[in-house]
């Protein structure tokens, strides 16, 4: 390929979370402690092909809702519960020494801070929620910031988007300032969003599916088994806690089962509270988290992408994604190219749609014919349609060569099927010679008009034996196939480079052809057929054997002479023999009194007289009931 795809494209991916032990449903993730003591965990992922790659950072996630409401399996929002307890928090907090305007809440302060004011923010009761952030540090209000965010792709309502733009400019009012997090983790979680509404999707499904997706594409990586193992796991996990939430929220819209399908009325909310976000963030979100967070949206559809249905990219499901990714490149995200190569190369086609949807508003180039080449490498039939049909994707050639050297039938047959020109199509022949894939080969030969392949034979064949890496299967399997169409024709090539003083003749190709297809071939054939038959008489007449070849039945002399002979000429297949072949079956036929015909056309003819003379339960054995 010309090009390598990374597995997360060129970005580091920080997804941060803060999580609470036995307190929220987020996934834990292995931690360690940096040079500054916050706590992060790193994936070093891998590229498809060269092992560069990028580092997708998983920090810790912001608590979302208590072990009750994990055990009951429902949201169990109740203000006349929640005040209480935020009364009781404030009291506590406030008769600390530590509390005042440097606010640094305890470990245990933060997690019971953060799940209450994730119950307040799920129930909409944006009273207490508000009264939490004023007890908030920091940290704190960093994670209300990432939790508010996230809640905007469930929002329905008028009055719940005044509520949540609310929050949020209060919360950023007090002091929360890490957008780029806030960005990248609600990126993420719209993408699963929009994936889940697809019809195909059930939650229970969902973490099997993305991490058998996810496994097949650390396959493909180079790197260290041990380091692809840890990155799976911890992707995995943190798409859990993505798909956990989602879980949560539904079973809030009470539908324990799939996403509700969002209304176009209702998805304009959400980007519209996305869009206050982005406002109220301003500068302090640079083009890099752009870039970033675009990666970040496009990376689950990537893995979703066997699940969508036909026509996913262009219905409501997929209106907030579009929109997402639609604010993001305005912002500043410059990697669209390098995602929709991605989602060629990993076969997601309604991502592709999508991001050819959005290039074309946005006047950005995007390599479809680049696309095209690693669709087809990785067989991804779909996905070659949709960038012919709706990118305009017209570069053949290079796909389809590599194609038939790999001796992908079904990606050849796509391409001879969708229009190729002469040339290529011949080009695509020689790769299939050269590389010894002689049912690819076999398809594409009717495909080639004569007039290409008569214009072009010589190097046809010295460019296959070339680059045949040992094996010359493919250029005996033309030969064999009588490629010009003309046995004369044919025999006269294959002579001519076997006699050429050429240097570019590849050594092995010249040996073969001089050996088995050249008249010097034919003429030693002939003349170890006159020995044969030379020793075989010699047997006959002074051979002191127990078993007198002499008192057997003529055809099963015929059989002990000749039936190694017809079985190899047989098994050869194609309409032409090779010219070592032809002399030997000429002379034994001469031998045996069938006449001594050579025609180069009468090859089949020559076989047919010698079977003549065999035995039939010998040519034809009858198979055991």
């Amino acid at each position: 390929m010309e090009k390598e795809i990374t597995f997360v494209e060129g970005t580091d991916m920080h997804l941060e979370d803060e999580f609470c032990p036995e307190q929220s449903f987020s996934v834990e993730m292995e931690t360690e402690e940096n040079e500054i003591g916050s706590p992060k965990s790193e994936i070093q992922c891998f590229s498809s092909e060269t092992g560069e790659g990028s580092n997708v950072v998983f920090s810790r996630e912001a608590p979302l809702i208590s072990k009750e409401t994990r055990i009951s399996g429902v949201c169990s929002c109740s203000t006349k519960k929640l005040k209480p307890r935020v009364v009781a928090m404030k009291s506590e907090i406030g008769n600390k020494d530590n509390f005042g305007q440097e606010k640094k809440l305890s470990r245990q302060d933060r997690i019971e801070l953060g799940r209450m004011f994730q119950s307040a923010v799920s129930c909409h009761d944006w009273e207490p929620a508000e009264s939490l952030i004023l007890l908030a540090d920091a940290q704190t209000l960093n994670d209300a910031l990432c939790i508010t965010l996230d809640s905007i792709w469930f929002l329905s309502t008028q009055q719940e988007l005044d509520g949540i733009t609310g929050l949020i400019k209060k919360i950023i009012a007090n002091g929360a300032y890490d957008f780029t997090r806030a960005a990248l983790r609600t990126s993420f979680l719209a993408s699963c969003v929009s994936a889940c509404q697809s019809q195909t999707m059930h939650l229970e499904d969902t973490v099997n599916v993305m991490a058998q997706r996810l496994k097949e594409r650390l396959q493909e990586c180079n790197g260290d088994e041990v380091l692809k193992a840890e990155a799976s796991a911890k992707v995995q996990k943190f798409t859990e806690w993505a798909l956990k939430c989602i879980g949560f929220h539904s079973r809030c819209q009470v539908n324990r089962d799939r996403v509700i399908q969002s209304s176009i009325a209702e998805v304009q909310l959400q980007l519209s509270a996305f869009k206050t976000f982005l406002d109220l963030a301003g500068n302090q979100l640079t083009g890099k988290d752009f870039t970033e967070a675009f990666d970040a949206a496009c990376f689950p559809l990537t893995l979703f992408s066997s699940s969508f249905n036909p026509g996913w990219s262009s219905g409501i499901s997929a209106t907030a994604i579009q929109g997402l990714l639609g604010m993001l490149v305005e912002g500043g995200a410059d990697n669209v190219n390098q995602c929709f190569l991605e989602a060629s190369r990993f076969g997601s086609t309604e991502l592709v749609r999508i991001l050819l949807q959005i290039a074309h508003r946005n006047s950005l180039d995007v390599d479809v014919d680049l696309a095209l080449g690693f669709a087809s490498h990785y067989c991804k039939i779909g996905t070659m349609e949709c960038l012919v049909e709706e990118g305009n994707a017209i570069a053949f050639l290079g796909p389809l060569m590599r194609a038939s050297e790999r001796g992908c039938m079904q990606v050849v047959q796509w391409f001879v099927k969708r229009g190729c020109r002469d040339m290529e199509l011949c080009l695509a022949l020689t790769a299939a010679t050269s590389s010894s894939q002689v049912d690819v080969a076999g398809y594409l030969l009717p495909h080639v008009p004569q007039h290409v392949l008569a214009a072009l034979s010589i190097e046809i064949l010295k460019a296959a034996g070339e680059r045949s890496g040992g094996s010359l299967d493919g250029v005996a399997f033309l030969l064999h196939s009588d490629f010009l169409g003309d046995p004369t024709a044919t025999y006269a090539v294959a002579d001519s480079i076997a006699r050429s003083d050429d240097e570019s003749v590849a050594p092995e190709l010249k040996a073969f052809l001089r050996e088995n297809w050249s008249e010097a071939a034919f003429l030693d054939g002939l003349k170890q057929g006159q020995e044969h038959y030379m020793n075989l008489v010699m047997i006959l007449n002074w051979g002191r054997s127990p078993i007198s070849l002499r008192h057997l039945p003529g055809p099963l002399r015929v059989a002990v002479a000749y039936l190694p002979l017809y079985r190899e000429c047989a098994a050869t297949g194609g309409r032409l023999f090779s010219q070592k072949q032809r002399g030997l079956l000429v002379e034994a036929v001469r031998k045996l009194g069938g006449g001594s015909s050579e025609d180069v056309s009468q090859g089949k003819e020559l076989l047919a007289v010698l079977e003549h003379y065999l035995p039939q339960f010998l040519v034809h054995p009858r198979r055991m009931p």
